[in-house]
């Protein structure tokens, strides 16, 4: 069973948003690798207390935590910064993760073009893809299921789209001359949300979607800083398979 964790960074709106990107990010591991990488988090994170005086149960969440980090205001801005930079090289370090990553350019799309629908379908479908192609890092079996854990979102939303996708998904031939209809079958249940700050693995997806972001819309902090691309160190574990267009393997949408 492969588990993917999912963030977003950016809003889905359109008109009147005040971000030019959504960027969705899912975090891929098997079960068989959950507890492994669960335990180098929780090193690393131990490892940050030791160093910087983050504890334990406080959420590493990449936005707010540089621009309303609350009660880590007393960690200095520059060394948050720092936690961000040595979380993205602990994940790269991690041969059993994989991160799907879908970024949605907003210019020149219509006021009635879904952000949310289209991102999460682009990414459900390379996660389904990966699967049944044996892509993913870690464990093989011929009958492979995944499952989704996504921060809290629009839930309802998202349920009813997977549930879509499972009875009715058609994809465009490659000869962009009509559709096939080929419903899930390797995605199982509905998607279970988990609270951010209940889960070391939604932040570590969260990272990967703010950098991804940050690398394409940096703010003024980001780029004062020279950490535009903080994402090109998550390079060893980016899921290329599902863009091979992209030297990163990003679906752009």
């Amino acid at each position: 069973m492969f588990l993917m964790y999912v963030d977003e960074s950016g809003d889905c709106g359109i008109a009147k948003s005040r971000t030019d990107y959504f960027v969705l990010s899912g975090l891929v591991v098997h079960e068989l690798r959950w507890l492994e990488c669960l335990n180098q988090l929780v090193d690393f994170r131990q490892r940050m207390r030791a160093a910087f005086g983050l504890k334990l149960r406080e959420e590493i969440h990449a936005g707010a935590y540089l621009t309303r980090p609350g009660s880590l205001i007393r960690i200095k801005k520059n060394d948050r910064l720092t936690i961000l930079r040595l979380f993205a090289e602990e994940l790269a370090s991690m041969e059993s993760l994989s991160a799907i990553n879908v970024i949605v350019d907003k210019s020149g799309k219509p006021d009635d073009y879904d952000v949310f629908e289209n991102a999460w379908r682009a990414l459900i479908q390379r996660f389904q893809n990966t699967i049944s192609h044996r892509n993913f890092p870690g464990p093989t079996n011929p009958d492979e299921r995944g499952i989704l854990f996504p921060d809290d979102t629009d839930n309802k939303k998202l349920r009813v789209l997977l549930r879509k996708m499972r009875k009715y998904n058609p994809i465009p031939n490659r000869a962009r001359q009509g559709y096939r209809d080929m419903p899930l079958a390797s995605i199982i249940e509905d998607p279970n949300f988990r609270r951010s700050d209940d889960s070391y693995f939604v932040q570590a997806a969260d990272l990967v979607a703010f950098t991804l972001y940050q690398k394409h819309a940096p703010n003024c902090y980001i780029r004062k800083k020279g950490a535009r691309n903080y994402f090109d160190k998550l390079e060893p574990i980016l899921c290329k398979v599902a863009s091979k267009s992209d030297p990163y393997g990003l679906v752009r949408l």
